[in-house]
């Protein structure tokens, strides 16, 4: 089969489309005929074994573990292991896989669900991680009730796309943050309000919200209690800088900490991966509250370039490679 391989860490040019091996699948695991993939910031941060905290984490401390990248993924199922109760062979799923950027992926049981009928292949590919990720953001830990003020910063991100629409599904009034271009987009997705960070400054004082969803940025932890009510909440989602060795995990930790000291709840967290939210999302999607905005699609042998593409930061919602 055709695959996106990479031997090193380094820049989208270590990556090479190649001929490999079909994956092997366990007695809990899918094989997955993909027809398309979805590229989110964990490809970059795999590529590159940054922040080197990554390799420490288990992912390969010289060379990538795992050489194909991609995680998200929708298809059809070639073959279930003999523990496989929910999918067999011809049906259409979606959710998170191995070594997504490749005609055939690995999958467990329990990080697929169908594709909902609504959307194409393209469209699917696009829901998982990020659509978990909020889902679990605004619903779990910032816990997200009707009528609150929530606001939204990394508006027209990949994650930040269906936070938009999530935190309207949960009846929040919600304001968006992003730059001049995405403007548009982000009102598109529902947003009540949209604040340019080029033109206006969502911690002037001037509005505090009830929520705030900090979708990998780098805002100090000062600048977000600025614009947070007394006793809201902040949930941050990932974050980009600081440094090559922890990349903005320390702003995480910081969080924790001084969130036992003051009145506002500060924290983040590590998405889940499982089948119940995917088939939450699904429903959603079924209904019409929630729909994957995507910018670009990409051949498989196009990988580098999406990548390329994601890291520039112009991406309106997702970037999906097809198969």
């Amino acid at each position: 089969m055709k695959a996106i391989v990479q031997d090193t860490y380094g820049s989208a040019d270590v990556l090479e489309l190649r001929d490999i091996e079909r994956p092997q699948i366990a007695d809990d695991e899918v094989l997955v005929r993909v027809h398309a993939a979805g590229v989110d910031p964990s490809v970059w941060h795999l590529m590159t074994g940054l922040a080197y905290v990554i390799r420490l984490a288990g992912f390969g401390l010289r060379a990538p573990k795992t050489p194909v990248r991609g995680s998200d993924l929708a298809g059809v199922v070639a073959a279930v292991g003999t523990n496989v109760t929910r999918f067999q062979p011809g049906d259409a799923v979606f959710g998170i896989g191995k070594g997504a950027f490749a005609e055939y992926a690995r999958a467990s049981e329990d990080k697929l669900a169908p594709k909902p009928a609504i959307l194409t292949f393209d469209q699917a590919a696009a829901v998982g991680i990020s659509g978990s990720t909020a889902l679990q953001g605004l619903r779990d830990h910032a816990r997200v009730r009707p009528g609150q003020d929530v606001l939204i910063v990394g508006a027209s991100g990949g994650v930040g796309s269906y936070a938009v629409q999530l935190a309207k599904a949960f009846g929040a009034q919600v304001t968006g943050v992003c730059s001049t271009s995405k403007v548009d987009l982000v009102r598109s997705l529902g947003a009540d309000h949209v604040i340019d960070y080029a033109r206006d400054d969502f911690a002037d004082g001037e509005r505090r919200y009830d929520v705030i969803l900090d979708i990998g940025g780098n805002s100090s932890l000062s600048r977000l209690r600025r614009a947070l009510a007394p006793r809201g909440t902040l949930t941050i989602v990932g974050g980009e800088g600081g440094g090559r060795w922890l990349g903005g995990i320390d702003r995480l930790l910081r969080a924790h900490l001084l969130s036992l000291f003051v009145s506002q709840q500060l924290g983040s967290f590590i998405n889940r991966e499982n089948h119940q939210d995917l088939l939450v999302l699904a429903d959603l999607i079924e209904a019409g509250k929630v729909m994957p905005a995507i910018d670009r699609t990409y051949p498989l042998g196009e990988a580098p370039n999406a990548i390329r593409y994601m890291e520039q930061g112009n991406a309106r919602g997702k970037v999906v490679i097809t198969v």
